[in-house]
């Protein structure tokens, strides 16, 4: 299994929720449940994490995990990091270097 895999069955098994009852929870930008087996081919990771920020959204709710935390576990950044850097990198990329400068700071602080 993969990290995401294993945090989406273990918050799913903590809940008492079957694979059913998540897959019916977790609509698809359509509105659509995801399929059964899609859910167990992530969980046992056959599948890779969705790249879709709706449908992390949609596991965070029914699981109750923060999304941001999905999206770090999936190894995803979350676009609401990504795009205004993108755009500040555009308009003033020294800036852009700024944010990431500081942003590998606070992780290098954090991790002592």
């Amino acid at each position: 299994m993969n990290e995401f895999g294993e945090l989406i069955s273990a918050k799913r098994k903590s809940l008492a929720m079957s694979q059913r009852e998540l897959a019916a929870k977790v609509k698809k930008e359509d509105g659509k449940p995801i399929s059964i087996q899609y859910l167990n081919d992530i969980e046992h990771g056959r599948r890779n994490p969705p790249s879709s920020e709706h449908l992390m959204e949609q596991f965070a709710k029914a699981l109750r995990i923060p999304r941001d935390r999905l999206m770090i576990t999936a190894g995803y950044l979350p676009s609401d990091i990504v795009e205004p850097i993108k755009r500040l990198s555009r308009t003033d990329p020294d800036k852009a270097e700024t944010v990431l400068r500081a942003f590998r700071k606070k992780l290098d602080d954090l991790n002592r």
